[in-house]
């Protein structure tokens, strides 16, 4: 072939993620002998609980190493179907529980069920980085709106409902939010939840972080309020951040039975099933709750003490406004006035002062910055440091 072939119109338009890229660039220096504080990852630092671990290895050890049903072992289905219903949402059965590999590709294999090509699908900005990218892959229109600090990073009924169009399938809702660890109260739920349901539309709601929540917050699912909103309703959630098992791959979906159903379809054709063995670990955290609740406060107990020193640290930087997240593992400050764009910022940042944070335009937040503070606190404190002397050096 004397020319290179052309790439795959989705390969072409698709953009790698902002925060894999930060991430990768700092273990790169930090490989390099740098001394790097890393505010850029989205995982905790913590280890998987022992107990969840053992759980894996004993069935890897007992042979449960082959295929295993597309959806998910029946098992770890069954305990996901009764922790829906436990939390309101009634009926739910196995059938409309799957388990993917990753929290990701549970988004993604939800997006694929519901819409089609020139579908739109709205999104609240700021977002996590791949969903207009997962939605451009399923050959949709990813129609964003934006709510700022002065919002609490939360979209409106009227916001939504004026985002509606004859082409809109489905919406999408992440609380607690990456990046800005906001969280919707029951009431501002139940209002975005009566706004599709009166447009007939879907809504995916993304709740890998339900779990890790701070100030008395209290998490709730949009599924829980009635039987109408069960039916119009993707759960999306998984094993990765509440027992810190991000590489085990293990995410969950729930959903309405013929939307379960074709997600089970897409799956079984694309990825067959998740890792048989690493289900079994998954099964115990599910099997073992007060266990599985008492390793996820612990670690809580440390987030919470991470993000109020990180809170008070950045706020009390000239130019830096910071909104007191209440759930997941990050903040999210706006640095407009500090005179730089935000891409800009992480850039001189991570060379200058060899600290690495994920600017807001892969969120779709122009002029603010995420930190997570799944580090340690050595690192926080650190950083803080040094981000207090990279912005008195721009002032200067």
């Amino acid at each position: 072939m004397s020319q290179q072939a052309k790439l795959s119109t989705w390969a072409s338009n698709i953009a790698p993620s902002p925060t894999l890229a930060v991430d990768a660039k700092a273990k790169e220096l930090k490989a390099a002998g740098e001394d790097v504080c890393g505010f850029g990852a989205g995982e905790p630092d913590f280890d998987t609980p022992e107990f969840i671990k053992e759980a894996c290895i004993q069935a890897i050890q007992e042979g449960k190493t082959k295929y295993a049903p597309a959806p998910g072992i029946p098992a770890l289905r069954d305990a996901l179907a009764e922790k829906y219903r436990n939390q309101g949402v009634e009926g739910v059965t196995a059938a409309q529980c799957v388990v993917s590999p990753g929290g990701k590709y549970s988004c993604y294999l939800a997006i694929l069920a519901v819409i089609s090509p020139g579908d739109e699908v709205i999104i609240p900005a700021p977002y996590w980085v791949s969903y207009p990218e997962m939605v451009k892959l399923a050959g949709g229109v990813p129609k964003t709106i934006f709510a700022g600090l002065d919002n609490g990073f939360k979209i409106t009924p009227d916001q939504l409902r004026a985002a509606i169009t004859p082409k809109t399938r489905l919406m999408i809702i992440n609380s607690p939010s990456n990046p800005t660890g906001a969280i919707y109260s029951s009431e501002e739920l139940q209002a975005l939840t009566e706004v599709a349901l009166e447009a007939g539309i879907y809504i995916m709601s993304d709740e890998i972080y339900e779990y890790l929540l701070y100030d008395g917050v209290k998490h709730v699912s949009p599924a829980s309020f009635s039987k109408e909103a069960a039916n119009a309703v993707i759960t999306v959630a998984g094993f990765s951040k509440t027992f810190s098992m991000t590489g085990w791959r293990l995410g969950t979906l729930m959903a309405p039975p013929a939307v379960a159903k074709a997600v089970a379809s897409l799956q079984s054709q694309t990825s067959s099933n998740a890792t048989t063995f690493a289900q079994y670990g998954a099964l115990a955290a599910m099997q073992n709750w007060d266990q599985s609740m008492a390793a996820v406060n612990e670690m809580l107990t440390v987030f919470d003490r991470r993000r109020l020193t990180l809170l008070e640290g950045l706020r009390g930087i000239d130019g830096i406004e910071c909104a007191r997240a209440q759930g997941a593992f990050y903040l999210f400050p706006n640095i407009e006035k500090i005179g730089l764009s935000a891409a800009e910022f992480a850039a001189r940042i991570l060379e200058e002062e060899k600290v690495a944070v994920v600017p807001g335009e892969g969120f779709g937040a122009p002029g603010y910055i995420r930190l997570s503070y799944a580090t340690s606190d050595d690192v926080i404190e650190k950083g803080l440091d040094r981000l207090v002397k990279f912005c008195a050096k721009l002032k200067a």
